[in-house]
This record gives C-alpha cells, structure tokens and sequence, in this order.
C-alpha cells in the first residue's frame, strides 16, 4: 500500500467543525461520520496520506471518539500497524500533559515530547471535515522549491452557507481565506462575509517540525489558542507562509444540508471517479453482497455491501445493510447502516442515521432544501 518513504509526519483534528453539524455527532466525532457509502470522514485523508507513503500519523482527539477508535482499530487497513511510527490517537489525560483542549496550540503543546521524539523533517497538518484525494509529496516538493516555512492548501471556492453562519464564539469554529502575493500569503482573514470566489484555507499546513515545536512552545507559554490566528496572522511578515491550490475534487462538510448535497454529488461517475482517481482504504465488515429481490427497481444509487432491496430505490445513497421492503418507495433519501424502510413505506429527502426503522406505510418527506433528519436507532 505504501509506495515510498516519506520525510513527513501527519497530525490530524477529529473534532473540528463538530458544532457544525450537531445532529450527526451526537454520538461521534466529525472524523468518523459516514460518507460515500461505505467510508467514514477520515478514510479519505488517511488513505491521501499513506498512498503518499507518509505512515507515521497521530490523531489527538477531544471527545465522542469511540466510534473512531473502534473504526481505525490498529490501523491495519491503512498499513499503519507498525512497530515505529503507525498510527497513534491521543485521547484526553492518556498522559499528564495531554487534556481537553481549546485551540490547536493547546492540542500541540500537549504532545511536544512526543514530536520532539520524531524523525521526520516535516509535519503535515489537517481537520477531518473534507473528503478529499490529497496528493501530498506535490505539497512537500511545492513547499521545498519556495523555501517556505509554513505551507497552506487552499482551494478557489465560494464560502459555503454552513460557515458564513459559523458562530464564531463556539472552540475551534473559526474559518479562514488567503490574500495572496506571488504564492505569498500577505494576510489571513478570520470568518469572513464576502460572497464570490476566495482562496478558502483547507485547514491543511506543512511546516517543519523543529520549526512547530518552536513556534507552539512559545506561543503556549504566551497563552495563545489558534494556530492560524495567533502564530501565522501575526507573523506574515518574518515567516515565509505560502499558498498551495489544491484544484482537484473535493467535499467539505459545514452542515447537515451540506452534508446531504455533498453525498448526492456523488451520484455523478465524473464526481464519483474525481474523488476515487486513487485508492481509498476504509474498514472491512463482512457482509454479503447487495441482493435485489422480486419486482425491484434501483436506479442511479450508491449502493454498499449487505443491502436487501425489494422496494423501489431512486436517487438515493445507502450505507451498509440497508433494507428497503416490498413496495416501498424511497427517493433522494441518504440511508445509514442498518436502516430498515419497511414495505409499502413512502420516504423521500430523508436522512437516517444508523439502525433507524420506518414502519410498514409511512410517508415521509423533507424537501431539497431541508432533508428530514432521523437520529440513530429511532422507530418512526
């Protein structure tokens, strides 16, 4: 799986942009919300990261972190069960120093002997909340030929409606775009308003490591909280920080309508196979293959594994051992694993999250703009 050694570490935010899309991380992280089928948030940048031979990455995470814990494992799907490097998650008081943190200098402070400890010359560092196919050794050989100290990816995009209604007083909710200068990022504006294109910050920094551990040490001792704010706004002017354009596919979660839209862009094969150009490496269930009973009828679906369809399917992304009943209808709907629409069930612009059941005969239907939402293991 991993085709080369690479001179760079990863350091990974599971939680960030969580207060985002409350409904679906009741129960889990931003990192781990299912996406495209039969992925979670995370797989698509664990697998950029080992596709590009980085195999040293260390998750710190804050709270709601089971369900990752329980989806990595070792790691052993992504080739990180290893005896040096691999994967590390770093939960909460794991040791002394390690707590609950406000900001990504607080969470950095916090594992400084274990950076200091490393071997590569780089670190690589990301938030969970885009699903994305990152060629990251061109960001490297982009970052080395400028002779940055600091490099950021962004991509041209309008700022979506999730984050133009952020609320900026929540942790870690905050947003960034790029003033650029021959590749030079000359200022960084914090959560702003602008309609049209910007140069949208991905939340994806390359820097050198003894160059981190300097910066957070001393920006910790200062009581400093963002990375972006409190250590690169300021210091535009002596630190080297360049932009990266990232102009391939990508899917950036920043609300549940946003997050619904997004999966539905995949039932596009150009969409589809822009995200997939490489392998992406998720965790294996042993199920069966999707059976299609009777009188069914599926048509432009995304369909995992384990699913019994009898019904009608349209337009529609199902997870993982979905069941859709005789007669059953059920359109621009995004089902999770083990959702059970039972026959003769109406269902259309919906969205359940796991193990949820819709009773034999129900109609239920959101809308384009507003999908109905079914919190996990309910019986509708």
């Amino acid at each position: 799986m991993v085709n080369s050694n690479c001179d760079a570490m990863s350091i990974i935010f599971p939680n960030s942009y969580d207060n985002q899309v409350p409904e679906l991380v009741s129960e889990r992280l931003m990192a781990s919300i299912p996406f495209a089928s039969r992925y979670r948030m995370i797989d698509f940048l664990l697998s950029s990261m080992v596709n590009c031979g980085i195999d040293n990455i260390a998750i710190i995470v804050r709270k709601n972190y089971r369900s990752l814990m329980r989806h990595l494992g070792s790691g052993r799907e992504w080739d990180l069960t290893r005896k040096n490097g691999g994967l590390n998650i770093v939960p909460p008081f794991a040791e002394r120093t390690v707590k609950v943190y406000n900001g990504r200098v607080e969470a950095l402070a916090s594992i400084l002997e274990f950076l200091k400890a490393q071997r590569e010359k780089y670190v690589i560092i990301s938030d969970a909340n885009i699903a994305v196919n990152f060629d990251f050794n061109a960001m490297i050989d982009a970052h080395i030929s400028s002779g940055a100290d600091v490099t950021i990816a962004y991509k041209a995009e309008e700022i979506p409606y999730g984050f133009l209604n952020l609320q900026a007083t929540l942790s870690n909710d905050l947003y960034y775009t790029l003033s650029l200068e021959d590749g030079r990022v000359r200022k960084i504006q914090i959560n702003p308003k602008e309609p049209g294109i910007q140069n949208f910050s991905m939340n994806i920094y390359l820097i050198e490591r003894n160059l981190l551990i300097d910066q957070i040490s001393k920006a910790y001792a200062h009581g400093y909280v963002y990375f972006e704010r409190d250590i690169l706004a300021p210091q535009l002017d002596t630190l080297k920080v360049y932009g990266y354009k990232y102009e391939g596919y990508s899917a950036r979660i920043s609300d549940v309508k946003n997050y619904f839209d997004e999966n539905m862009k995949l039932l596009d094969n150009n969409n589809l196979d822009a995200l997939f150009h490489a392998p992406i490496y998720t965790k294996i269930r042993d199920d069966n293959p999707t059976r299609y009973i009777g009188n069914a009828k599926v048509k432009n679906a995304m369909v995992a594994d384990g699913c019994v369809i009898e019904g009608e399917v349209e337009n529609c992304v199902l997870f993982r051992g979905v069941k859709i009943g005789k007669g059953a209808k059920v359109k621009n709907c995004l089902l999770m694993q083990d959702t059970v629409v039972e026959g003769n069930a109406d269902v259309e612009y919906v969205i359940t999250d796991k193990e949820v059941t819709i009773t034999s005969g129900k109609e239920l239907k959101g809308s384009d703009t507003f999908p109905v939402f079914i919190a996990p293991r309910k019986t509708v």
